[in-house]
């Protein structure tokens, strides 16, 4: 049998999940996408739907009594949140006849909030997963459905282990739980809140390197904040931002945060007790990721320098 779902969510994400639960059998009696932006393009979903000649709606609240009613009509089996930023309220969350199931790039309950992956790696984390759970009032605090782990490796950025590896597995694990579903044997663990932490999405001010700190907090730091907002410290009054970063533990003369070394491998910078090699750094305000060389032949660096 195939289930009547209605699809909420956003970005390459909720439109392969979209396409998976089609190539799956499933009807998709609905679709919820974030609204077109005023200039470029609209959101990936909301894309998709169109292509597929969906019925579509692109809310900018699902807390009005309208949306609860329309949800009402839709009369769907089961709700899937794929990426969901806005508040969805419990009344339409209860309302398909399996309830929602919600992903979440995190081994919850830890890692709970908007930037699990970014929290993950800054905190050190041997491995991270995906989770996807039931959905309730709390922010990620619902019965888990079912759950993957992977290692986190010192080569893995937010944007590596994101894409190469939880972005597929999340999908796989949806199609596993919807089997669940159909089977009646989808398990509903109540989440262990001694176990439980929370995060707030993870932005500028989290981002700023402390070169007082061990050089593998350091190394963290930057792993967890590539691709966005980006690790970033003073070189004198500019801020640089440092991404695909390799860690060594052997120092390197000067104090921490010196520039030790610019070459073809990146640039290399001592900290307490290692190192690290920034491959492409950036300064802001220019969007533009380069080799550390390039900022070296056009002046904006020098060996010698120190980061603050």
């Amino acid at each position: 049998m195939s289930l009547r779902i209605a699809l909420l969510g956003q970005a390459a994400f909720a439109e392969k999940a979209l396409e998976a639960l089609i190539k799956h059998g499933e009807e998709i009696v609905h679709v919820f996408a974030p609204p077109d932006p005023a200039a470029g393009k609209p959101d990936a979903l909301a894309a998709k739907a169109r292509e597929l000649n969906l019925p579509l709606s692109q809310p900018k609240s699902f807390k009005k009594d309208e949306a609860y009613e329309h949800f009402k009509t839709l009369n769907a089996d089961l709700a899937i949140l794929a990426f969901v930023t806005l508040i969805v309220p419990e009344r339409i969350l209860y309302a398909p006849r399996y309830k929602s199931i919600c992903f979440h790039p995190s081994l919850l309950p830890r890692h709970r909030g908007a930037s699990g992956i970014n929290w993950a790696i800054i905190g050190g984390d041997a491995e991270t997963g995906v989770t996807w759970f039931w959905p309730d009032q709390g922010i990620d605090t619902g019965p888990i459905l079912i759950q993957k782990r992977v290692p986190i490796a010192d080569s893995d950025t937010v944007g590596s282990i994101y894409f190469n590896t939880l972005f597929p597995l999340g999908i796989d694990a949806m199609i596993e739980a919807v089997n669940l579903i159909k089977a009646g044997k989808a398990p509903a663990i109540v989440q262990d809140e001694s176990n439980a932490t929370y995060e707030p999405p993870c932005r500028d001010e989290h981002a700023k390197i402390d070169f007082s700190k061990p050089a593998r907090e350091i190394f963290n730091l930057i792993r967890g904040c590539d691709p966005q907002p980006g690790a970033h410290a003073s070189l004198g009054d500019q801020r640089l931002r440092l991404y695909e970063v390799s860690f060594s533990p052997t120092a390197e003369n000067g104090e921490p945060g010196t520039i030790a070394a610019i070459d073809t491998a990146g640039m290399k910078v001592a900290l307490k007790g290692g190192s690290i090699t920034a491959k492409r750094a950036r300064i802001d305000p220019s969007p533009k990721k380069v080799a550390p060389s390039d900022l070296l032949v056009a002046g904006e660096v020098r060996i010698g320098a120190r980061l603050t």
